[in-house]
């Protein structure tokens, strides 16, 4: 049985480091769609989600069988519930990625210009968080995981900086407000890109550790 659910733990494992790279690929497409405004790697986001969904579907499915056919203990159960939560919210960064994509479908045409700095800066930590969420996962890094936590509020801030921004330009001006909307959305899905990240970091260090870090002030050192 030990051997069997090593073996299926194995697969499990190549499968969600594959739709993490899809879905990493997908936010950093969909990012640079919007700050170019490149229709083409728009499409191509969208296009590209309906396999992160087929794994998604696929992922599910062999999790619960080795649940219920292995009976796993100890590491190997948190492992599996660790790919439960953690598959979910990659799919779910995957449909955040195609809104941000579809955002830039949007902007385009609209005959508005803004300042990009501050949503360029939150892209760069947003998928740093990401990147760095598949990494301590595939690499059982669990230190690397703390510091996917430590971004989180700088993601926060921008992500209400830029609210501000979008209040201030559309009262300059309303005719553009569409296309402010369109960067506030963008603003919004990269904050919530960042809080699935931040689950990801969670949940790996629970799989690792046996720890349960959701509240942040309540981390204790890892050793």
């Amino acid at each position: 049985m030990e051997i069997r659910t090593q073996k299926d733990i194995s697969q499990i494992r190549e499968k969600v480091v594959q739709m993490a790279k899809l879905v990493e690929t997908s936010v950093r497409n969909g990012v640079d769609s919007f700050l170019t405004l490149d229709t083409d790697k728009a499409k191509s986001v969208i296009g590209n989600d309906r396999e992160i969904n087929m794994l998604e579907m696929e992922i599910d499915k062999e999790t619960v069988s080795c649940l219920v056919l292995n009976a796993p203990v100890a590491g190997d159960l948190r492992f599996l519930f660790c790919i439960q939560k953690m598959n979910k919210d990659l799919e779910r960064i995957g449909d955040h990625a195609v809104n941000i994509a579809q955002a830039s479908i949007n902007i385009t045409g609209m005959m508005a210009s803004f300042e990009k700095s501050s949503v360029q800066m939150m892209a760069s930590h947003a998928t740093t968080m990401l990147h760095d969420a598949i990494e301590c996962f595939t690499n059982t890094d669990p230190q690397l995981a703390l510091q996917v936590l430590e971004y989180d509020d700088q993601v926060d801030n921008l992500n209400r900086l830029i609210s501000r921004q979008v209040i201030d330009m559309a009262k300059r001006d309303a005719a553009s407000v569409d296309a402010f909307l369109e960067l506030l959305r963008v603003s919004k899905n990269l904050e919530r890109i960042a809080d699935l990240s931040t689950n990801i970091a969670e949940d790996v260090i629970f799989y690792i550790k046996a720890l349960d870090v959701r509240h942040h002030n309540l981390i204790p050192p890892l050793s």
